[in-house]
């Protein structure tokens, strides 16, 4: 059985920030350690966009703290790309890794003050152990996969937990442009 959700998702960012450390302080690690944050972080994300963030919005009443998590998640999307590109041995690695820490700290934080004490407070134990085997099963589906692997679907989805119209019928590459720009807003 896996648990309730939010022990899961806050399980998560602990890992998370234990990496950041890792990263920050062990420079020679890098380049094993960077796959390994970029898998975890897209698989959290894309599991949380999937099977929490719409249930949070609907049954939580957290619509409002969703879509400013999802925006948060879209810049993060765009950092961890960015910081995958940038060679682990030079300078500029970093700042990229500062600006990344940066990001998914502010947005860990407001999580788990707002979003997951909402949950915790207006779910049952059942759901939330429900959505714990959904969150589960979805990021296990994703790992593996990167920042610049999104599909269309997964950006609708992005879309529509973050509250942005008029993404239904753009192709991809438009729908990806649009949300994009919606979450530097």
């Amino acid at each position: 059985m896996a648990g309730d959700v939010v022990d899961l998702i806050m399980q998560d960012h602990r890992e998370v920030e234990r990496l950041f450390d890792e990263l920050k302080d062990e420079p020679e690690k890098r380049p094993n350690l960077l796959p390994v944050l970029t898998t975890l972080l897209t698989a959290h994300s894309r599991a949380e966009e999937a099977e929490v963030y719409p249930v949070a919005a609907s049954e939580a009443g957290e619509k409002e703290e969703v879509s400013h998590s999802q925006q948060e998640h879209i810049e993060a999307d765009q950092l961890l790309a960015k910081l995958a590109a940038t060679d682990p041995a030079s300078v500029a690695f970093d700042k990229v890794l500062q600006n990344l820490i940066d990001a998914v700290s502010h947005h860990v934080e407001e999580e788990e003050s707002k979003v997951l004490p909402g949950m915790r407070a207006k779910l049952s134990d059942k759901r939330r152990r429900e959505l714990g085997e959904a969150f589960v099963a979805s990021r296990k589906q994703h790992l593996g996969q990167q920042p610049g692997d999104i599909t269309r679907d997964q950006l609708l989805q992005q879309a529509g937990n973050a509250g942005i119209p008029g993404t239904s019928d753009l192709p991809k590459k438009k729908l990806q442009k649009k949300v994009q720009r919606e979450a530097e807003r």
